[in-house]
């Protein structure tokens, strides 16, 4: 079983969380959209799978390297 863990790029706010636990997504599809510097911030899978776990919430601030998700193959 493959595991991706998805962490935050940048010092940034989670504007909206589009998935939840248990979802299925295709790669590339969009996770959560962050908000820096008053732009928008897609964060994207890269590889199809289920979203097994969601560590953000709406309105959250993140650091860099904060996990958002983690997504595994089956």
């Amino acid at each position: 079983m493959a595991v991706e863990e998805i962490h935050a790029e940048m010092v940034s706010s989670v504007w909206r969380v589009l998935v939840a636990p248990g979802a299925e997504v295709a790669a590339g599809d969009t996770l959560v959209v962050l908000e820096s510097m008053k732009m928008e911030i897609p964060v994207l899978t890269e590889r199809a799978g289920v979203v097994q776990e969601l560590h953000v919430v709406e309105g959250e601030v993140l650091q860099e390297g904060d996990l958002i998700a983690t997504v595994t193959d089956d």
